[in-house]
């Protein structure tokens, strides 16, 4: 069973023991523009408690706030009470609800385009917020007063950005003013919830208009300290020569493209994204601008071109060149040397181990660890092919190291 038909199934249940029951906020948005759901909310009159005597499966997560999680089929459905919110104490989470009217919980939301209910049943759109008139216009809107609505929540300043880019539509002039008086109070809200706004936003094909956003609202500089200026301008115009389709590690490393390593990876770290996310953001940052050797040796551009972030590496070196204006002759010359590496065994196994080692002479120890390294870097470079060879390799190498002075 799908998202929606678990939804309508809950609202013709709901209407059936007598209660109005719709379909809110970005589904209905989502239905208008005939784009595809990704979940579909239920909002009604019936309080918390007749919600959860009503079905069989329920969890209270929301229940303070009015909204009980209905589970069908092993998936969940968030049905809430209409209500009011107020007591913004730390501009995310309210004090206190009030339940009321569809139309007075309307205009306690964020935005006109998302303030909009639907009947599925009826098959009739209740807009108590002018969100039909905006969705025409493509223009975001908060539903009255701008510095009331991020007041209250500080995190809809990011998602202003985030829906502006997703839709493509343009901020309405007062909001977009609001987003930069209240910038700075971003940092109010959890690394964690800040991180999926950035990511959503530097992750869709319109990033570049994304980092323009966050960059001319003051909402980079607040969640990047000294994240500004030339450094700022580059990473924005970095973003836009990705590739469409991208992990976040990409356009994130493109927007900090002229930022110093330790520093942007203190950056990534206060979003507290994910280990294998900051070794990606990681591996981008430290080897910017090695792909400008054309003449890099075999042996490194096997170890690079092995690593699974080397199309990241590759992609994110071209946009850095075409973002300054620079020639990428280099850069081509290395994707076209790494192309004639398909079908090569990159990181191949190594043609003696340790225990050969020693028994060709090398002392246990650091010396045995130090031949390793360069005979397999040999071995990357095709200067040795065969277990002989390599042999032959060692002995000379452990003949030249029993020299005095080395």
């Amino acid at each position: 069973m799908s998202n929606r038909a678990q939804a309508l199934k809950i609202v013709k249940r709901l209407v059936k023991e007598g209660y109005q029951a719709l379909f809110a906020g970005g589904c209905v948005r989502d239905h208008l523009l005939g784009r595809a759901a990704k979940d579909y909310d239920v909002v009604t009159d019936a309080r918390p408690d007749q919600i959860v005597a009503l079905f069989g499966k329920t969890l209270k997560i929301g229940a303070q706030f009015g909204v009980i999680m209905v589970i069908l089929d092993g998936r969940q459905v968030e049905v809430a009470t209409f209500r009011t919110e107020g007591g913004y104490a730390d501009g995310r989470h309210p004090g206190h609800v009030e339940f009321v009217s569809a139309k007075e919980d309307a205009a306690r939301r964020d935005f006109t385009v998302n303030g909009m209910f639907y009947d599925p049943i009826a098959g009739e759109v209740h807009d108590f917020v002018g969100g039909r008139d905006d969705l025409e216009k493509k223009i975001l809107r908060t539903i009255g007063d701008p510095r009331q609505r991020f007041g209250e929540d500080y995190l809809r300043l990011l998602r202003a950005v985030r829906f502006a880019v997703q839709l493509d539509f343009s901020i309405e002039a007062q909001t977009w003013e609001a987003v930069g008086q209240y910038a700075e109070r971003i940092v109010g809200i959890s690394a964690e919830r800040i991180a999926m706004e950035i990511e959503a936003i530097l992750s869709h094909p319109g990033r570049a208009r994304g980092g323009r956003l966050l960059v001319d609202s003051g909402l980079a500089k607040a969640i990047f300290p000294g994240f500004e200026g030339g450094q700022a301008e580059f990473g924005v115009d970095a973003l836009g020569y990705l590739p469409e389709k991208t992990d976040f590690a990409l356009p994130a490393s493109a927007f900090w493209a002229k930022a110093e390593s330790g520093r942007a990876l203190e950056w990534a770290k206060s979003l507290r994204l994910s280990n294998l996310t900051q070794r990606h953001l990681r591996f981008l940052l430290e080897k910017r601008g090695v792909l400008l050797d054309s003449q890099m040796p075999l042996a490194e551009l096997k170890l690079l071109v092995s690593e699974p972030y080397w199309d990241d590496l590759f992609a994110l070196e071209k946009a850095i060149q075409q973002a300054g204006g620079h020639s990428e002759s280099s850069v081509r010359a290395i994707g076209k040397r790494a192309m004639e590496l398909a079908g090569k065994d990159l990181r191949p196994k190594p043609l003696l181990d340790g225990h050969e080692l020693i028994s060709l002479g090398a002392v246990p120890g650091p010396m045995v660890g130090r031949l390793a390294r360069e005979l397999y870097i040999a071995q990357l470079a095709e200067e040795i092919e065969t277990a002989e060879q390599a042999r032959q390799w060692a002995a000379e190498w452990l003949r030249r190291h029993r020299e005095p002075g080395i």
